[in-house]
């Protein structure tokens, strides 16, 4: 088994994953930090982050008879960071979080393990197993650090000491008796970059992000009104948000990704405001086809950028834009519209 293990890794490399860990199941450390976070009501509104009860930290429930997880990462930075920071800094200029700027990573990264666990049945014959990209109740990161793949950072991420934090994650459930890597150290020491950086102070302590406070959830996982206090924290973030990883001093060892399917579409990484604002539903429907985007739909869409150009810099043209929608947008869309008219007044 200390045999196939390292042929995994090697298989995982050759098919585009950067780093291959190996774990076991037993992750109950994870499930009571998981507990007292759902306590605390930091999760909001993602009742499916309770829903699937232990499934989520009892791999063997959710995948019968798994005692080994085979862990993946795979670099996703499309970008010099520098260029993310110019972007971010353009008040004019829409922020997408870079995840999201091309091909959705969950279909490229599945299609991946499944060339793996394909290889694997090649080389031992059929074996019980089951694929994850954040498809299911997986603990991810608490497995990926186990799997040594990195430590889970005070922003709640996983950082690797030699490529940052931009990358994906992925795991194979199964039920060989695989070699186990070790666990990786924490190396965030006193450092507080993510915490003091975060817009919105969502990262209430180390390691505890709220995310009834965090960008990325009000603008991604959030389905209604944007509450007040946030709107003009948001900035020209439209989707998601990445200044804690931004920020963060070990993301200079960052790689950038070799797959071309992550590169921005439709310059994303560059739009402007307006630009996107006067998409039509048939428009972002097609220019997201296959991006992870598409999933909060038009209106989230249109009610995240109306935020944004609330927070733009004073102009006729916005306003004249603004003035325009409103006219034609739902109510969820209009109230964020009126709010942001209200700003350049």
């Amino acid at each position: 088994m200390i045999d196939l293990s390292n042929q995994i890794k090697q298989w995982g490399i050759e098919l585009g994953f950067q780093q291959i860990g190996i774990t076991d199941t037993h992750l109950e450390l994870a499930e009571k930090r998981l507990e007292e976070w759902i306590q605390k009501g930091f999760h909001a509104d993602m009742d499916y982050m309770h829903k699937h009860g232990l499934k989520r930290s009892r791999p063997a429930l959710l995948h019968p008879d798994t005692i080994s997880i085979i862990s993946v990462r795979m670099n996703y930075l499309p970008e010099l960071q520098e260029n993310s920071e110019n972007n971010l800094n353009n008040p004019v200029s829409a922020f997408i979080s870079r995840y999201a700027l091309g091909r959705d990573y969950h279909k490229l990264l599945r299609k991946c393990l499944q060339k793996l666990a394909q290889k694997i049945e090649q080389e031992i014959g059929i074996f019980g197993y089951r694929a994850f990209v954040d498809s299911a109740p997986v603990l991810e990161k608490a497995i990926a650090e186990k799997a040594g793949l990195g430590w889970i950072g005070k922003h709640s991420n996983i950082i690797n000491k030699k490529a940052g934090s931009w990358f994906f994650l992925g795991e194979i459930y199964t039920s060989l008796p695989l070699a186990i890597d070790a666990k990786s150290n924490n190396h965030c020491g006193a450092c507080t970059a993510c915490i003091d950086i975060c817009p919105t102070q969502a990262i209430v302590a180390p390691y505890q992000v709220d995310a009834k406070r965090c960008i990325s959830y009000l603008t991604i996982e959030h389905k209604g009104s944007i509450p007040l206090e946030f709107r003009p924290l948001l900035g020209n973030r439209i989707y998601g948000c990445d200044d804690c990883q931004l920020i963060c001093p070990w993301n200079r060892f960052a790689k950038l990704s070799k797959e071309a399917d992550f590169n921005p579409r439709h310059n994303l990484n560059s739009q402007h405001l307006l630009a996107l604002f006067a998409w039509t539903e048939a428009e972002f429907l097609q220019k997201t086809e296959g991006s992870a985007i598409r999933r909060i739909g038009y209106q989230q869409w249109q009610r995240n950028i109306a935020v944004s150009l609330g927070n733009a810099p004073k102009s006729k043209a916005v306003l004249q834009q603004l003035v325009l929608k409103k006219e034609t947008s739902t109510e969820l869309v209009t109230e964020h519209i009126i709010w942001a008219i209200n700003q350049h007044q």
